[in-house]
């Protein structure tokens, strides 16, 4: 399985780069979601946009093809434990990306992003970047 970040749910929607597009369509039907907390940094992205009724409903369709995993109880001990040994090491991530992270791992997903510069840090999680 696959958890999509923010900005890999923008590229599908966007269908660039194209890459990134072609390799979602390769994945078994049902293969990727996307978290509740990647849904809610789109939905504010859509509301801070010109045409937010539109934006709204390009999510809404988004989510009928990319189901939103909710948070778990689970996710808080990933959540600490990733915190707490990036804080040690003194590389901590932002905080969106950090209970993105908590919550692929926590699914035993892999986590697919543009962003691995920061998600590399993340011991135990899987990471795939479809834009190259």
């Amino acid at each position: 399985m696959y958890m999509l970040d923010t900005h890999i749910c923008i590229y599908i929607v966007k269908k660039r780069p194209e890459a990134v597009l072609q390799k979602f369509k390769t994945i078994p039907i049902g293969s990727a979601v996307m978290s509740v907390v990647t849904y809610a940094e789109l939905e504010y992205g859509a509301l801070k946009s010109n045409n937010s009724p539109k934006a709204l409903g390009i999510l809404q369709e988004l989510s009928q093809y990319i189901r939103v995993e909710e948070l778990h109880s689970s996710v808080s001990r990933h959540y600490a434990g990733i915190r707490r040994a990036l804080e040690l090491k003194g590389t901590p991530i932002g905080n969106n990306d950090l209970w993105i992270a908590a919550h692929a791992r926590s699914l035993g997903h892999t986590l697919v992003t543009n962003n691995t510069k920061e998600f590399d840090r993340v011991t135990a999680l899987r990471v795939e970047n479809w834009t190259r």
